[in-house]
């Protein structure tokens, strides 16, 4: 996903008053999480694929739109960030999550084939390669092993190889 179209999502959420995909928009970019991953206290995440504990900042937009929906009054008693709408499930689930990253995609104008919930995990790992051409650092904030899973993940080719060496002049 470009900055863009995060930004016309934000936009469109925040403008929309909608409280709750506003925070959890924001979270999913931030985090760079699968929508299956659990996450325990202290925004540290025990990836599901992995199992691996993964920790990752929370930006000051984040922070405001997460304390702007947990001041809700819906909010109060919830034992979740992201209760569920229907009564028999506690949270969001990975399919609801899923359809509302559809939903999102498709009000901004977007095909939401092309987009979904782990568009979002790739988004500012892909941004950050971008702008600092720094695989270890993305390695790390994915929680991947090795540097290899982190290249092809990011699809990165010869030509953001020779892209970032011309960039730097000795």
């Amino acid at each position: 996903m470009l900055p863009k179209q995060v930004w016309a999502i934000r936009a469109r959420l925040g403008l929309s008053g909608n409280h709750r995909d506003l925070a959890l928009f924001n979270l999913a970019i931030d985090s760079k999480l699968r929508g299956c991953d659990r996450v325990r206290e202290r925004v540290t995440v025990i990836q599901s694929k992995t199992n691996q504990p993964v920790q990752f900042e929370v930006t000051e937009n984040t922070r405001t739109s997460i304390r702007a929906w947990v001041a809700r009054p819906e909010m109060i008693g919830c034992a979740f960030l992201f209760p569920s709408c229907f009564h028999d499930r506690p949270h969001v689930s990975t399919r609801q999550y899923a359809r509302l990253v559809r939903d999102w995609v498709t009000a901004i104008g977007l095909e939401p084939s092309g987009y979904g919930t782990h568009s979002l995990r790739r988004t500012k790992a892909a941004q950050i390669y971008r702008k600092t051409g720094n695989l270890r650092a993305v390695q790390l904030l994915l929680g991947h092993p090795k540097v290899d899973s982190t290249v092809r993940y990011l699809g990165v080719e010869l030509e953001d190889a020779f892209s970032i060496a011309g960039s730097v002049d000795i």
